[in-house]
């Protein structure tokens, strides 16, 4: 047997790791753009053994493989993945959950690439798309799925339509069965990019137009789709910033929360949004939302606990916390819902509005105590932790951080009745 005999033999035996990792992958990678409210389609497959073959046997006369370990460093989609868009201008958020669950092995590769010259004459740019060489992050796996971080995968990303188009260009063009095409096989295909051009046009102004129709204020949102589709657009233009690019993070679990509260509707959000910060990449849009509704009413934290529980998003199983961990984070919840209500009632006396609770806004009301500030953001961070399922704290970490918020309440009590008094001395 030569090499590249080995290396199909070898490769036979793998198959079905490389067909599990990508399924595996593409559960994952599906589940999160389910979740963020992005439509498309997701499908993967491990390289067909007899494409395969003749994809190698063409490659090796340029490449002259030396050994079975050559071709594998070569041939970057044994494992693959295909993300089909229904909406182009999903692409830079598409990307970022990409990079959020892979590892980049190198730079995304954008098409048409200039480097490559197309195999015939084309009056429209071609196939229009990105691919991604990734492999899993050790991060996202279970520890018995860990060796599927080793496993290279190339991600296509591209339209439906444009994905539609290139399956039939690829097996006329560069892999004809039945001879060279013809001068007007070509133009054909040509004609039809053309047509997949301008329908990924028509796709884009059929977003707006969706927009559009979901912005109107007392319309209830029809599914986490279309409250996606509005934060995306209304966030971008009020904070006057692209989100395209940033977290929206579980809009699926927002919406189900709006809906128990009957606040799906543009109407009902517009305060919401009015207060997120931008820094979106820190704490996903659907999490500052989620976090004042949460702020509240401290009835809606089992509320959205029973939501999220019954809601999981393709991953690594999280263990839940034992029993007497439960008892811990249920005494540090109440802990932190008693501080919010106090900032609420302190906010009040002011004649504002209920803000969610920030380092800024403690340092405004008064408090200028720094490790006092610091300790209050680190327990904002573990109060996120557990609110979003992200991960528990140690017990001892939690029954220190009560002791913590407990001092900035008395801190709070403390400034209000000053308040208080000057008001009072003021009046008389």
């Amino acid at each position: 047997m030569n090499v590249i005999e080995h290396f199909i033999a070898r490769y036979r035996k793998e198959y079905d790791y490389f067909d599990q990792v990508a399924r595996h992958a593409a559960q994952m990678l599906e589940g999160q753009l389910i979740a963020a409210g992005i439509r498309s389609i997701v499908t993967s497959r491990a390289k067909a053994v007899d494409r395969l073959e003749a994809k190698v046997r063409e490659r090796a006369a340029r490449k002259n493989y030396a050994s079975v370990e050559a071709i594998f460093d070569d041939i970057v989609d044994l494992a693959g993945m295909r993300v089909a868009m229904y909406f182009p201008g999903d692409h830079a958020h598409i990307d970022n959950i990409i990079r959020s669950l892979f590892d980049l092995v190198s730079d995304p590769i954008t098409f048409p690439d200039p480097a490559t010259p197309p195999k015939y004459k084309k009056r429209f740019c071609g196939y229009l798309a990105t691919h991604y060489r990734v492999q899993l992050k050790e991060t996202v796996l279970d520890e018995a799925e860990k060796h599927h971080a080793e496993a290279r995968l190339e991600i296509q990303l591209a339209s439906v339509l444009m994905h539609s188009w290139a399956e039939v260009e690829h097996d006329l063009v560069y892999k004809p069965r039945q001879g060279e095409l013809s001068e007007e096989e070509y133009t054909i295909l040509d004609e039809l990019n053309g047509m997949v051009l301008a329908g990924e046009l028509a796709l884009e102004r059929l977003q707006k137009a969706g927009e559009t129709r979901v912005a109107a204020g007392a319309r209830r949102f029809s599914n986490h789709y279309d409250l996606a589709s509005h934060l995306l657009s209304t966030v971008g233009n009020l904070k006057g910033t692209s989100i395209g690019a940033t977290a929206l993070g579980r809009i699926d679990l927002l919406y189900e929360l709006l809906i128990y509260l009957s606040f799906a509707t543009p109407e009902h959000l517009k305060r919401y949004i009015a207060s997120v910060n931008t820094e979106l990449e820190k704490r996903p849009l659907s999490d500052q939302i989620i976090d004042q509704l949460l702020a509240e009413d401290k009835s809606r934290y089992t509320v959205y606990e029973n939501l999220r529980a019954r809601r999981p998003v393709a991953g690594p199983a999280r263990e839940g916390p034992g029993r007497e961990d439960q008892r811990s984070v249920d005494s540090f919840l109440q802990e932190w819902v008693g501080l919010e209500q106090k900032i609420n009632e302190f906010l009040k006396t002011l004649g504002k509005d209920r803000i969610y609770a920030s380092r800024g806004l403690l340092s405004k009301l008064g408090i200028t105590d720094e490790s006092l500030l610091t300790d209050f953001e680190r327990i904002r961070g573990m109060r996120n932790e557990i609110v979003h399922g992200l991960a528990i704290p140690a017990a001892s970490d939690l029954r220190e951080a009560e002791g913590r918020i407990q001092e900035i309440i008395v801190k709070l009590i403390g400034l209000e009745a000053r308040r208080a008094d000057q008001a009072k001395a003021g009046a008389d």
